[in-house]
């Protein structure tokens, strides 16, 4: 939280932040505290959040999904506790990536954080917001190169192009929904 703007930590914005391990909780509370960061943060699992209907302007979920077991039940909580017409973001690391395959080799040589983590497509994604009547708005890809140092100065130049073309090989797909679009 040390990195962020000043103008976003002084926005006024009430947060909230979940996470099933109190470890993390633990982590997050000191590096608000160190930054000066105001937040609220709350043990707790996102196919069930301890949290009543329609309590968020926006809610935030970066590469969360990857890690849960029934991703359908995680979009359906998050739908159930945004308020009408606010906003929906998700990231989640792109399925064709080359970022993704270095994870699959490390689950396969036995690191235990990416055993179970499902990367997903944007169509994929997309479909998982549709179900809970969400409209998405956008869908865009970021990080096309490969996490090698000298390799990735290649298609840097024009990264940005290739993530409003397609999300094909795209490290992470970032998502934006909401439950209506004539609302905002």
């Amino acid at each position: 939280m040390d990195h962020l703007p000043a103008s976003w930590r002084l926005g006024g914005a009430a947060v909230t932040g979940i996470d099933a391990d109190p470890a993390i909780l633990f982590a997050a509370h000191a590096r608000a505290k160190t930054a000066g960061v105001k937040v609220t943060l709350v043990e707790g699992q996102i196919e069930r959040l301890p949290f009543p209907d329609a309590s968020f302007d926006v809610v935030l979920a970066m590469t969360v999904l990857c890690f849960i077991a029934d991703a359908a039940s995680a979009v359906r909580e998050i739908a159930r506790v945004l308020r009408p017409g606010d906003r929906l973001v998700l990231g989640v690391l792109g399925r064709w990536s080359v970022w993704a395959m270095s994870r699959r080799l490390r689950a396969w040589f036995g690191t235990a954080t990416w055993k179970a983590a499902r990367f997903r497509t944007a169509g994929e994604l997309r479909a998982l917001v549709r179900q809970t009547g969400l409209s998405v708005w956008t869908v865009r890809g970021a990080v096309f190169y490969p996490p090698i140092g000298l390799c990735a100065k290649v298609p840097e130049p024009v990264e940005g192009l290739l993530g409003s073309l397609s999300t094909f090989g795209a490290a992470f797909i970032a998502l934006s929904a909401s439950s209506s679009r004539d609302s905002r």
